[in-house]
């Protein structure tokens, strides 16, 4: 592929700076950009967090791209960032959902609008630093396959791009550790190196959602009612925002005993709760659907796959069953804990990702 020339995603990071690294090495024409994606250059510095978005990674993104003598810029994508992902992040937690921006900003920002770009400008390729990879496969399609480090996959929140994106996508460091691509990164130089990961939503560095909402929105989230599924008020709840399927700690309720959130129900103001094994569930129904390794399944027909319902979920056996034009119901083996609405389901066969959609 060498005189190809490829625009790599630079977040400050040492994945993304070691992506830029090794395919300059494999002669492609390297160019750097970051996404200038945050709203508020006060709100969204985060010199010590290691966030993705703040002015910090874009002075770290431009110090390994004069290490390596390609080409930078900052390409502003605010407006779309805050479209597609904080607005929708929002609007999600408001509607009683646990939204995953990640998916959202790969889908319509790092893939849709940056790709759009890049290509404008003459690019073959974009790159990012995920730790996946992409793979052509015998029935002819593209598909995102896991990395070679479980414990790093991020194949999860890339379900969602599309044919034609992944035939113009490069993904160098799904074929290393973490360990093997900082070591890369210190016998190349950049001064990258040691920088911590980022942990956090990159647009909500201190991880507190529902604070960030209520600044976001201008809304107060009100109190309401925990209940139990028969109604039983069991006590006051702090505003929905601050609660997820599954969640057990920071309700507050003396029970005296371990409860769990079990549904959240937005229209009523009130937060189910519930013991332990009434968050199992044995299916599941998805929207937003797509399909990557595997054709479209056809209304009415079914296949077997491994299905993840989170980022941190090991994944379980089920059928997936089409089920209308842009819904599918998912069938688990064994009952899986906490379905969360708003989550993505993804599904995988030897590997890959087959598809996914989002849990209703």
């Amino acid at each position: 592929m060498s005189g190809k020339k490829v625009v790599v995603g630079m977040s400050g990071g040492v994945d993304s700076s070691v992506a830029a690294w090794l395919l300059q090495q494999q002669g492609y024409q390297v160019i750097g950009v970051t996404m200038q994606i945050w709203q508020d250059e006060e709100e969204f510095v985060q010199e010590a967090e290691g966030g993705c978005c703040g002015l910090s990674a874009v002075e770290d993104a431009r110090r390994v791209a004069q290490v390596l003598g390609i080409p930078y810029y900052v390409m502003n994508f605010k407006k779309e960032f805050r479209e597609k992902v904080i607005d929708y992040f929002a609007d999600e937690y408001l509607q009683g959902r646990t939204p995953n921006p990640c998916i959202a900003c790969n889908r319509y920002v790092k893939w849709e609008a940056l790709l759009r770009r890049s290509l404008e400008i003459g690019a073959d390729y974009i790159a990012t630093g995920h730790y996946a990879r992409i793979v052509r496969l015998e029935n002819g399609r593209y598909a995102v396959k896991k990395s070679v480090t479980e414990g790093k996959d991020q194949t999860y929140a890339l379900y969602s791009l599309t044919q034609d994106q992944l035939a113009h996508t490069l993904m160098p460091v799904g074929n290393y550790t973490k360990a093997e691509i900082r070591e890369l990164a210190r016998q190349a130089g950049l001064p990258v190196a040691d920088k911590e990961d980022s942990q956090e939503i990159c647009f909500v560095p201190d991880g507190d959602y529902a604070s960030f909402i209520e600044r976001h929105t201008g809304r107060r989230i009100p109190e309401g009612n925990f209940v139990t599924a028969g109604g039983e008020v069991l006590g006051r709840h702090r505003g929905i925002t601050h609660y997820t399927i599954g969640q057990r700690r920071g309700l507050g309720l003396p029970m005296g005993r371990r409860v769990f959130v079990r549904e959240i129900r937005p229209e009523t103001n009130e937060v189910v709760v519930g013991e332990g094994d009434e968050v199992f569930s044995g299916t599941l129904r998805a929207n937003h659907i797509s399909f990557m390794a595997v054709p479209e399944i056809p209304i009415g027909e079914e296949g077997r796959f491994l299905a993840k319902i989170r980022y941190g979920h090991k994944g379980a056996a089920c059928t997936v069953r089409r089920t209308g034009q842009d819904e599918i119901t998912c069938i688990f083996e064994e009952p899986v804990r906490a379905v969360t609405p708003g989550q993505a389901v993804v599904f995988y066969q030897d590997g890959c990702v087959a598809g996914g959609g989002t849990i209703l």
